[in-house]
């Protein structure tokens, strides 16, 4: 027996025994033709590997994700899209709500006040003659309140000091009917004062101008004025008449004259301030005088009414 026999095998070993495989080799394109760029890419993407982009053309991502095409990408926003899109919609608390209407009603409230304090200056928009003349009034009005301070207060202490004080107080009530009377008209008064005399040749000055006449006078302290022999009081009036004016019903004509019981070194500026009446009157083409006698007499006189119904409280 030779040494290269082989032992003869048994029966239904060459079943057994599996068949030899041939080696794998690289697909290949079509005959006569090289593998060209991509063959091994796709050729792994047959066997399940992915390309580095993770796309497979024509299948299946790994992640069972169908893709047809290059990953798309969304585009960056600018900055002022990314502030609309935080601004709206509006995203509101309940808290920032009370506190948006707390807000609303403090402006309301600060924009009323304002309005307010605005609209009740009515200084502002004066002009600065008639300022003039407002604090020239309230300096008077203050020095005369001063002064009938001071005399309350010394019949008071006349009173209190006073060894007959029943006498003193008659005395006290005496003076005190002749002041009212000379406010009344009563009575005749005599003291300072200035005369002023309009003449106007145009025929310009109607009822309207002499009664801002007199209330510039009463402003300035005059305590007793008497118009052309007519006596003025608290409830005289001015009405427009043919070729003059009317004072309580009476017909007065030019020129007018005023006689005026006060304080001259008051009443006669307060008449030449800037815009006041010697002003508005030379502007209607009346000429203005001004003087200062050593003594006014107001001696036209008003008839005392007796009230009908009113009883004084102490009878």
């Amino acid at each position: 027996m030779s040494t290269n026999d082989t032992p003869p095998e048994e029966p239904g070993a060459a079943a057994q025994r599996p068949k030899a495989q041939p080696p794998l080799e690289p697909s290949a394109g079509p005959v006569g033709h090289e593998p060209g760029p991509g063959a091994e890419e796709r050729g792994q993407a047959e066997n399940g590997a992915a390309s580095p982009t993770g796309y497979v053309p024509g299948g299946y991502a790994p992640g069972g994700t169908e893709q047809t095409g290059p990953e798309q990408t969304a585009p960056e926003q600018t900055g002022r899209q990314r502030l609309a899109a935080g601004l709206w919609p509006p995203r509101v608390s309940r808290a920032q709500l009370i506190v948006a209407v707390l807000l609303f009603v403090l402006g309301l409230g600060l924009a009323i006040q304002v309005r307010s304090n605005s609209d009740s200056s009515a200084l502002r928009g004066a002009r600065q003659e008639d300022l003039v003349r407002i604090l020239d009034e309230l300096d008077g009005r203050t020095k005369r309140l001063e002064d009938e301070k001071q005399k309350l207060d010394d019949q008071r202490r006349e009173l209190e000091s006073s060894s007959n004080q029943a006498e003193e107080a008659r005395k006290q009530t005496v003076e005190k009917e002749r002041q009212l009377g000379i406010l009344a008209g009563t009575v005749a008064a005599q003291g300072p004062g200035i005369v002023l005399k309009i003449t106007d040749p145009k025929g310009q000055v109607q009822s309207d101008k002499l009664l801002d006449t007199l209330q510039e006078l009463r402003a300035a302290g005059a305590e007793a004025i008497q118009i052309n022999g007519v006596r003025i009081v608290a409830d005289s009036y001015f009405s427009d008449e043919e070729d003059g004016v009317a004072i309580d019903g009476k017909k007065i004509t030019q020129p007018y004259e005023f006689k005026v019981i006060g304080k001259p070194q008051d009443l006669e500026p307060a008449l030449n301030i800037p815009g006041g009446v010697v002003q508005s009157l030379e502007k209607e083409q009346a000429v203005v005088s001004v003087t200062r006698p050593a003594k006014i007499v107001v001696d036209a006189l008003r008839a005392a009414k007796q009230p009908d119904y009113a009883r004084s409280s102490s009878s």
